[in-house]
């Protein structure tokens, strides 16, 4: 464990003269990435969802954007506690990208079908929960760059409204370097998709992954184990992009987390 950290919120309950504790640090704010540490054996559940507590008693989950509130519910083998927070909202930017190919705006007929065969390699990224620990230590930023883009901002390309942008923007010239924020292991390498062209995704234990797109170069392969700070890739601008630049993005499973909020904790 990282000795720099602060946990933000340290509970200590009393059951049956037994002091329980569990530690909690992160800021409980829409896109946010919480990291906990509870006794070994006890059972956590965030909105009745049951989460994976190490063996070690570490443990993480994501504030999804939108959320109002979350009930955090502890369990040991003596009794239960019930922490209950609101969810801090936040204001979200509008982009506007002009001059992107129509076609990468509206794909067409082969395109939808080319962009359904590879949204499962995603879906699999996605699903992957191992059981190692590596969420558990600071990430980094993973190349030198300036901020062109924030997640949750409206995105309004050539004039159509679209999904919210999903990551963090890193613009730098076409074969800066890229590395991994994190330890973990590489569950998605591809060097040409539609929308996210090089693309490299990093399993880091108990679901939470870190994903980098528009790589103009991909130096690992699937399966392989990374260590944090080892170069992946280039930038560049392949996929759907306007110009040389690095999208990183974090998820715990389906859901997609603000990668500054991460790196500052």
């Amino acid at each position: 464990m990282n000795k720099k950290f602060f946990f933000s919120l340290f509970f200590l309950f009393s059951f049956n003269n037994l002091l329980f504790a569990i530690e909690l640090q992160g800021e409980f704010t829409e896109g946010s990435l919480i990291r906990g540490k509870a006794n070994v054996g006890t059972k956590i559940f965030v909105d009745e969802k049951l989460i994976k507590v190490s063996k070690n008693g570490f443990f993480v989950f994501g504030v999804e954007k939108g959320k109002k509130n979350i009930v955090i519910e502890v369990q040991d083998k003596h009794e239960k506690k019930i922490i209950n927070k609101k969810i801090k909202k936040r204001k979200f930017l509008v982009q506007k990208i002009d001059g992107l190919p129509s076609k990468m705006v509206t794909p067409g007929k082969e395109e939808i079908e080319r962009i359904k065969k590879e949204q499962i390699f995603f879906d699999k990224m996605r699903s992957v929960n191992s059981d190692n620990e590596f969420f558990y230590s600071k990430f980094i930023k993973p190349a030198e760059g300036i901020v062109s883009g924030s997640f949750g901002s409206q995105r309004i390309l050539n004039g159509k409204p679209k999904n919210p942008h999903l990551g963090m923007d890193i613009a730098n010239k076409k074969g800066t370097t890229v590395r991994a924020a994190a330890s973990g292991v590489v569950t998605l390498s591809h060097k040409d998709l539609y929308y996210t062209g090089g693309t490299v995704a990093i399993e880091h234990g108990h679901g939470i992954t870190s994903v980098y797109y528009h790589l103009n170069s991909v130096g690992v392969l699937h399966g392989q184990k990374i260590s944090q700070g080892e170069i992946i890739g280039t930038i560049g601008s392949t996929g759907r992009a306007t110009g040389d630049h690095l999208h990183f993005g974090i998820y715990w499973s389906q859901i997609a987390l603000d990668p500054e909020l991460v790196l500052k904790n």
